[in-house]
């Protein structure tokens, strides 16, 4: 509950919960509340596409842009977004690395930024992403839009090269 206010306040945060401890609410909650577009970071197609069905059978409106979806599928998603339709985003942090997926956001009207398994983007974590490094751009590109970044794992290192990054 506290980070949900938080983050309704728009303030960043970093979030440190255990697996099945609630992470995924913390930005969800706020996606449906807040005016705008959420994002989100998230590592794995499997995991965007359990999420996105489970918000979509919840009548939310979430999408998934990742290498799995076809042509006429994406120039759906992009106009439902310039539409204003959606209020996540689920996106791979080598989608969000692509020119035209930045040239998208900048047309968008984005109230969040969820980073899930934020731990990639430490040098010192255990998975480390090379393209979770280009997150730090989030900051640079759109300097008022808070930043939430979630994780299970992570050693006070770890949450501080986190807190740095983004």
């Amino acid at each position: 509950e506290a980070v949900i206010n938080d983050v309704m306040l728009g303030n960043d945060a970093l979030v440190l919960m255990p697996t099945g401890g609630g992470k995924s609410l913390c930005f969800q909650i706020p996606a449906i509340c807040l005016d705008g577009l959420t994002i989100v970071v998230s590592p794995l197609i499997s995991l965007m596409q359990n999420q996105v069905s489970a918000l979509r059978l919840n009548g939310i409106n979430a999408l998934a842009l990742n290498s799995s979806i076809e042509a006429d599928e994406y120039f759906d998603i992009v106009s439902q977004l310039r539409g204003g339709e959606v209020d996540l985003l689920y996106l791979s942090p080598e989608g969000l690395s692509s020119p035209s997926t930045w040239s998208l956001l900048q047309d968008l009207n984005i109230s969040l930024f969820a980073i899930d398994e934020a731990h990639c983007v430490s040098q010192w974590g255990h998975d480390f992403r090379k393209d979770y490094l280009e997150l730090s751009k989030l900051r640079d590109n759109f300097k008022d839009i808070p930043i939430i970044a979630l994780t299970a794992t992570a050693d006070e290192q770890v949450r501080e090269d986190i807190a740095n990054q983004l």
